[in-house]
């Protein structure tokens, strides 16, 4: 089979396509035909050997959707054939065939396409956590999603409609502001503009907000502690460097800043994360936007398109 493979930490021109063996299926474990490959920031920051060391080679990536090929023995919940989502892998995802731990697949129900259930697996389910187990969101709270035209942004946006709490959310252009809408959120504001936070407070007429979705923690922590209504709550998910705050915004508030990773997540809380996942899914509450598709053999390129702004998730075609 064909996949990615990567001999040492460096730029994105470091992930070369080659030829491997076929993975096989061991005991409790499923191997999957990759339709489609969904490709995440995460993935940089490894490369880099920012979240190393890392042995090598390996095959990048977590995130996947295709048709079950083989399951090992012991494997009770599918077959060769089913269409499922693949959230972790064994030896990475960036390949014609992946290898996985029965818990990490999850079935991929026949209206959502390849490319979409490819990017379910850490966009979604980062959105889920940080909204409802850090956010501790609840109906009826107005909850703002910072980048929420990105692939986890749109996903916290449609899970806070779905649940009924008021959202808004932050894009950079007009095309962006107009997809936020769309997926379900009651405005939506430039981050670009320098009064942007001023509008979201006059939105809000000046209570502030009572949980924020943070991708960008080093740009707009200190803006965000300034927007909270009182016990309100930032979910860091995502940052890129160091931010000086003022810790009397948050005690002037009650408010908390609350970290977030979904490694952290055991298995218990992940199954009941893609339970509910996979039903939203189903009904049609959750709809993944594909930003962009691309070859397999272009990882490298996938590499630095996703660190840029983008409206959905980038997926790779093996």
């Amino acid at each position: 089979m064909k996949a990615i493979l990567v001999h040492g930490f460096g730029g994105p021109e470091v992930l070369k396509l080659e030829e491997v063996a076929d993975a096989k299926a061991g005991k409790g474990q499923v191997v999957v035909r990759a339709k489609a490959v969904g490709v995440n920031p995460v993935d940089t920051y490894v490369r880099k050997g920012i979240y190393g060391p890392k042995e090598f080679p390996y095959v990048p990536g977590n995130d996947a959707a295709g048709i079950v090929e083989s399951v090992g023995e012991g494997v009770t919940k599918f077959k060769a054939g089913d269409r499922v989502y693949v959230a972790g892998a064994v030896a990475g995802a960036y390949a014609e065939l992946v290898l996985c731990e029965e818990k990490n697949v999850h079935p991929l129900p026949g209206n959502v396409t390849f490319a979409q259930g490819a990017t379910v697996g850490v966009p979604y389910a980062t959105a889920y956590r940080a909204l409802h187990v850090r956010g501790g969101m609840k109906p009826g709270e107005v909850v703002l999603v910072h980048g929420a035209s990105g692939s986890v942004g749109s996903a916290g946006v449609q899970m806070a409609r779905a649940f009924g709490a008021k959202v808004i959310g932050t894009a950079g252009s007009a095309e962006g502001m107009k997809l936020v809408k769309e997926q379900g959120a009651y405005e939506a504001f430039n981050h670009h503009e320098a009064d942007y936070t001023q509008k979201i407070m006059e939105y809000t007429n000046g209570v502030g907000v009572d949980l924020i979705i943070e991708a960008l923690a080093n740009v707009n922590l200190d803006k965000d502690l300034k927007m909270l209504a009182k016990r309100g709550r930032v979910v860091v998910v995502g940052n890129r460097g160091r931010i000086e705050i003022d810790p009397r915004e948050t005690m002037s508030r009650d408010a908390d800043i609350r970290g977030m990773a979904l490694q952290h997540a055991g298995d218990a809380e992940l199954a009941g994360i893609h339970m509910a996942l996979g039903a939203g899914l189903e009904n049609g509450t959750l709809r993944p936007i594909v930003g962009m598709q691309m070859p397999l053999a272009e990882a490298g390129r996938a590499h630095e398109e996703v660190l840029k702004s983008h409206h959905g998730k980038i997926v790779l075609v093996p």
